[in-house]
């Protein structure tokens, strides 16, 4: 292949001094562009001035970012409270669509932390919010720390499920992970599998069944310095894989023609 191929990442948004801004975080960039070996190219989360579908025939994977946002509660049957915010209504607009086709489409998708509660909300299920609060369970929030290697730090086990497609992946049925979030799956999605859990029961993997190509999830953050951690690198890589694979099959028609 004579070009890298092209993931997509969409956009969070936040407003300063009246304008409204588009941005992604680095760790994410880097991750796609030094680990999966791809292009990163960012989606602004403007749905309303998008075609989804032309969109999606320029992309070979789309990567679902953590942010610091939550999904709007409704999109998902509850009521909004402030444990649920913040909010960013603008990036629901597009990545609650962009799942969906992502998925129909069978273009390789990966999704992070909120990318991760919203595959859930997409393919049908809920969110626990505040998961510190509830008898059983860890704090899964980051250490309250200036240092983002004591934050992104493994802090929790996850078993990983016999015969999935993590453990296909990593080669091993446990593994330490760090833990930024407050907020997790409470009703799984029928057509997603459990691929690992923290040791409190908190689904921290998942992967999307029968689906075409790769479609997996992570709460935790394996972009955070992808490249020295061989976990990490190991996900990037099979997620690279998949969208290079989905590259020349797309290729290979025109290649036939020409």
């Amino acid at each position: 292949m004579s070009y890298l191929p092209l993931v997509g990442l969409p956009a969070d948004t936040y407003e300063s001094h009246g304008f409204l801004y588009h941005s992604i975080g680095d760790k994410y960039v880097r991750a796609v562009a030094e680990v999966a070996n791809c292009t990163p190219v960012m989606i602004p989360a403007i749905m309303d001035a998008l075609h989804l579908d032309a969109l999606l025939d320029r992309f070979d994977g789309i990567l679902m970012t953590g942010a610091v946002s939550n999904v709007h509660p409704p999109h998902y049957g509850e009521q909004p409270s402030a444990d649920h915010e913040p909010y960013d209504h603008a990036r629901d607009q597009l990545t609650l669509r962009l799942i969906t086709r992502t998925i129909e489409r069978g273009i390789p998708l990966f999704c992070i932390c909120r990318g991760f509660q919203e595959l859930n909300v997409v393919m049908g299920g809920t969110l626990e919010t505040e998961l510190q609060r509830n008898e059983g369970r860890l704090d899964h929030r980051a250490p309250k720390h200036d240092d983002v290697d004591v934050r992104y730090a493994p802090s929790h086990l996850i078993n990983i499920r016999p015969g999935g497609m993590l453990e296909r992946i990593l080669g091993k049925r446990e593994t330490m992970v760090n833990s930024i979030h407050r907020q997790g799956i409470k009703r799984l999605a029928p057509r997603l599998a459990v691929e690992a859990t923290a040791p409190d029961g908190i689904i921290e993997a998942v992967s999307v069944r029968e689906a075409k190509t790769f479609a997996f999830g992570t709460q935790w953050h394996p972009e955070f310095k992808a490249m020295n951690n061989p976990d990490s690198a190991k996900l990037f890589g099979a997620f690279g894989d998949a969208v290079r694979a989905h590259a020349s099959a797309r290729s290979a028609p025109l290649a036939k023609i020409a």
